[in-house]
């Protein structure tokens, strides 16, 4: 339901495969391929407000699938540890653009999707790569960073820029989950009751988020934010 909502589902659920024992980085894996039926379902229930145009969602599409395959081998072969230092800053960046980007997006005049320039739609994409190279990597936040990105680019529609978001990030885990599943990483019995879950929360979460007023649903995207900056700092230094 919390990525549904908001994102920032793996501030639950990763912390918790860790607490049962599993290494951080089969957590990692095990809780992208179990959270990402939860965000295919939450597709469904956001169809109608996803109005994009071919040459915004196209490149989105493709940088994130591209992204998300590089950041999952990148995880595999290296310690999940080193990246978890810089988790909190990279949460604490996005939370901070999602709060103020509405600010940011008046001053470079983007606007919504149908009145992004080219150099919009080309920063964009370049931005959406990075997103998923570190989602494919790690995956916690990138919900919010896609949100955060979005409002830089002027987007003021929430539930919009949610359908967006789930879309992509429905692309960036699946790729990833498609590697770490080749790749051997994946505990399968955790996977399958937390997707059990995962289902029923991302599909009536998602229709419920669509009948709370917007600023509701911005102030608790803020919360995960700042929730998930406070706890991945306590992890990664104290």
């Amino acid at each position: 339901m919390l990525n549904a909502v908001a994102g920032g589902g793996t501030f639950v659920v990763f912390p918790a495969l860790m607490f049962m024992g599993v290494p951080p980085i089969p957590a990692n894996a095990t809780n992208t391929v179990s959270l990402w039926l939860g965000t295919a379902a939450s597709t469904r229930a956001y169809r109608h407000h996803l109005n994009i145009p071919r040459r915004v969602l196209l490149p989105l599409l493709i940088t994130g699938t591209v992204g998300s395959v590089a950041g999952a081998f990148l995880l595999v072969r290296t310690p999940a540890h080193t990246f978890l230092h810089a988790v909190p800053w990279l949460m604490l960046l996005a939370t901070l653009l999602f709060a103020f980007g509405g600010y940011l997006g008046g001053l470079i005049h983007a606007g919504e999707p149908h009145d992004l320039s080219r150099e919009a739609v080309a920063g964009m994409t370049a931005a959406e790569a990075a997103v998923a190279i570190y989602g494919g990597y790690f995956g916690g936040g990138i919900g919010i960073m896609n949100l955060a990105m979005f409002a830089a680019m002027g987007m003021t529609d929430i539930h919009a820029m949610n359908a967006l978001k789930v879309i992509l990030v429905a692309v960036i885990n699946g790729t990833a989950m498609v590697t770490f599943i080749v790749t051997r990483t994946v505990y399968w019995p955790q996977t399958i009751v937390i997707t059990a879950g995962a289902l029923l929360g991302g599909y009536y979460g998602a229709h419920y988020s669509q009948r709370l007023p917007q600023s509701w649903v911005r102030g608790a995207v803020i919360a995960t934010g700042v929730a998930m900056t406070a706890y991945f700092f306590v992890k990664a230094y104290l």
